[in-house]
């Protein structure tokens, strides 16, 4: 945890235009305190080959603007945005294992939980009624299951995803290509203000910032980086999402595509990625057994003890047996809702104490 004098000038870096994560991260590896980079003249930093001369100018100039960040943080703050820093405890550790992750990030609400698996729904802004029906679906499903659905909070793809998980009640985390105080599109305002209150919305940007083009495939890593798994839902051959899938192969995370008709542009990208490896992403399941085997792998190890479960899982797994029972059967005999056995029967398979043997059947695992 950073200091609130250390935050402030945090803020005040982030504030300086042209200089990125990756050169960010350099510069406290070498000086170690914001504090200390601010002190350090930007000639002094070009001349010893850490900022290129239009950054060095730049680093100069905003010299002058700390008091002003200084009060701006204690507004942000007030209005409960939060600027996180790479070094707090609740900074995303799912963003720590990428090679450029933001040295800083503004957020309002919560943030992706790391306990729970998390899926990015992304796809087309102007996609077809098709991909937008299914990414709501798959996205409402994989909520109801406790699966956090992350997304850009853009038009289409991204939208229906984010409108999934709210109405199943689930968590929802938009990245924004703009600053955290700018809703965009505008559109979306209603979306992003019951995103704040059920998940939260996030930007490395600085929180006046307007949205600019170059943003949005920098903002794309973090989209990949807070997800275990990335669900493209249309595509074309050349776009922004097929980028973020890229991303997220080299950041290690698994691909699904949804398939569609070899004559539709918007499904030429989601087929190349089929061809090339991805999974077919063809129902919720298929997301939620790779949650469940992946898991299973790391979890299975622990001791299967039946008192550190919470109260619902309690619940759940005293209605099981060796014996497969289907979820309606268990959603009887547990007095829980659909929506609520199926969220706690996927946090019993990741501590490997149930196993699904087929579609919505499980057991106590051996």
């Amino acid at each position: 945890m950073i200091s609130c004098k250390e935050r402030q000038y945090l803020c005040w870096f982030l504030s300086v235009p042209g200089i990125g994560a990756v050169t960010g991260m350099r510069l406290f590896k070498q000086f170690k305190s914001f504090e200390k980079i601010y002190n350090i003249e930007g000639k002094n930093l070009e001349n010893a080959g850490l900022l290129r001369p239009k950054e060095a100018a730049a680093f100069d100039a905003e010299k002058c603007q700390l008091d002003r960040r200084k009060r701006e943080l204690e507004e942000l703050e007030k209005e409960g945005i939060r600027l996180i820093a790479f070094l707090d405890e609740n900074y995303p550790k799912r963003l720590l294992k990428i090679h450029d992750y933001p040295v800083g990030l503004f957020v309002r609400g919560e943030l992706p939980d790391e306990e729970r698996p998390a899926a990015a729904v992304i796809g087309a802004r102007n996609c077809t009624n098709y991909g937008k029906q299914e990414a709501e679906y798959m996205a409402a499903e994989l909520a109801k299951a406790g699966v956090q659905i992350i997304s850009g909070l853009a038009y289409g793809i991204d939208s229906a995803g984010h409108r999934g998980a709210l109405k199943a009640g689930g968590k929802t985390f938009g990245v924004l290509g703009c600053g955290i105080k700018i809703c965009y599109p505008r559109e979306n305002y209603g979306l992003y203000e019951r995103m704040c209150r059920q998940g939260g919305v996030l930007s490395e940007w600085m929180p006046w910032e307007q949205p600019q083009q170059k943003n949005f495939p920098i903002r794309n890593r973090i989209i990949s980086g807070l997800s275990d798994v990335i669900l493209v839902m249309e595509a074309r051959q050349k776009s922004g999402s097929l980028i973020t899938a890229g991303i997220g192969l080299e950041q290690g995370k698994e691909i699904f595509a949804l398939p569609g008709r070899i004559s539709d542009p918007l499904s030429e990208g989601c087929n190349r990625l089929i061809q090339e490896g991805a999974g077919v992403l063809l129902s919720p399941e298929d997301v939620l057994e790779y949650f469940t085997l992946r898991a299973g792998k790391i979890l299975r190890v622990h001791e299967k003890n039946e008192n550190g479960l919470a109260k619902k899982e309690k619940m759940v797994y005293s209605c099981l047996d060796l014996q497969p029972k289907g979820l309606e059967e268990i959603v009887i005999l547990s007095g829980l809702s659909v929506s609520e056995c199926i969220g706690t029967l996927l946090d019993l398979e990741l501590g490997g104490y149930v196993v699904q043997t087929s579609h919505q059947y499980y057991g106590k695992r051996l």
